[in-house]
C-alpha cells in the first residue's frame, strides 16, 4: 500500500468509519483542579521536551523524511497537512498527553481561531475501551471586514484528536484541512502553524 495512502487513511479513519453509537458522548469540561494543574504543566520540562521533539521531527520530515522517529508520522497532501503522535510508542503519561492536546488547542486559538466543538466519545471495542477527545477549530470569520474579497482561512479547519485505549494514551492527531474554493484565499504554510506552537 502507498505510504501516503496509509497516513491519509490513518487521519480519516474516524471520520469515514461508521462505528456504533458511542457509549458516552459529552462535551469536554476540565475541572478547576485540572485547569490549575495544566497551568503548572505548561512550565514543566516535560512540555518543553515534547514540543522540542515535535518541532525537531517536523524539521527532519522536511529535510530527511526517512530519519523521523517511529513515534510520529506527518500528513502532507494538497488539501490536508498534519501529524500523528503514536503515544503508545512513547513513555508519556495520560496527564502529559491530555495537557499537550489542550496546549495545542490553546496555541491554535491564539492564531485567530475559535472553538467549534470540544467533545469526548467512548466506544466499547472488542478488546479495549476507546475514548476519543476532539477539539475542532475554525478560523475567525473575516467576511464582515470592509474590502474583503476572499475569506482568509489561515491554515484551514484544524482538528485535534486524542485517542485512548483502556485509559492509556494511544494516538494524537492534528490535521489542518483547507478549502479549494474561489471564495477563499490559499491556506498559509503549515510550517508557520508548527512555528506558532512554540
Amino acid at each position: 500500500m502507498d505510504f501516503w495512502k496509509k497516513i491519509t487513511d490513518l487521519f480519516t479513519q474516524a471520520e469515514d468509519s461508521s462505528p456504533s453509537q458511542p457509549v458516552v458522548h459529552e462535551m469536554i469540561e476540565r475541572t478547576t483542579e485540572q485547569k490549575k494543574d495544566y497551568e503548572f504543566w505548561k512550565s514543566t520540562l516535560v512540555r518543553r521536551q515534547l514540543l522540542d521533539w515535535l518541532v525537531h521531527q517536523y524539521g527532519l520530515f522536511k529535510a530527511l523524511p526517512k530519519e523521523t522517529d517511529e513515534a510520529i508520522d506527518f500528513l502532507n497532501t494538497p488539501s490536508s497537512k498534519g501529524f500523528v503522535i503514536h503515544f503508545y510508542k512513547t513513555q508519556y503519561s495520560e496527564r502529559d498527553a491530555t495537557y499537550f492536546f489542550d496546549y495545542l488547542k490553546e496555541k491554535v486559538l491564539a492564531a485567530e481561531y475559535r472553538t467549534q466543538i470540544s467533545d469526548r466519545r467512548e466506544f466499547n471495542r472488542p478488546s479495549w475501551v476507546e475514548k476519543i477527545e476532539r477539539h475542532y477549530l475554525k478560523p475567525q470569520p473575516d467576511f464582515l471586514k470592509e474590502g474583503v474579497d476572499k475569506f482568509n482561512q489561515r491554515f484551514g479547519n484544524v482538528t485535534i484528536e486524542l485517542e485512548f485505549r483502556d485509559d492509556k494514551p494511544y494516538r494524537l492527531k492534528l490535521r489542518a484541512t483547507g478549502y479549494k474554493d474561489s471564495l477563499f484565499k490559499d491556506t498559509e504554510d503549515f510550517e508557520d502553524l508548527v512555528g506558532m506552537l512554540m
